[in-house]
């Protein structure tokens, strides 16, 4: 089972991309506090995400730098050669499933208030095949 469940704060404003078969697709990374013990420093873990199709919009639409965001998806690896010959490896979290985290006072932006919160009904989310992927 490849489940993932995060909440975390974007580390920038996500930017809505097109592939070359014109598929919106979106790169962002968040920030994930990790559990600490009473005195210690905070820490996190950043985490790089891909949302695709509507997901891939409603991110870029509604969410900043700085928000909270709740998404579930999955854990997706890959490789590939840099341009000097290295074999290089990554690991992605697919977004399929995005929340709001706060409160519309809390948050930096406004957000609508016909903002949807959960759109997993309205996404219908084909995954993308090999030769669309941007990297």
């Amino acid at each position: 089972m490849n489940i993932v469940s995060l909440i975390g704060r974007l580390t920038a404003t996500p930017e809505l991309k097109n592939t070359q078969n014109s598929t919106e697709y979106t790169k962002f990374s968040i920030a994930v506090d990790r559990p600490v013990k009473k005195d210690e420093e905070k820490q996190a873990d950043f985490i790089n995400i891909v949302a695709w199709n509507k997901t891939a919009a409603f991110v870029c639409k509604y969410f900043t730098k700085g928000q909270r965001i709740a998404l579930n998806g999955s854990i997706r690896t890959g490789s590939f050669t840099d341009k000097d010959g290295n074999k290089r490896y990554t690991t992605e979290v697919w977004a399929e499933k995005v929340e709001f985290c706060e409160a519309k006072r809390d948050s930096a932006p406004s957000v609508p208030a016909e903002a949807p919160t959960d759109i997993s009904a309205a996404v219908d989310m084909p995954v993308p095949s090999e030769e669309d992927l941007p990297f």
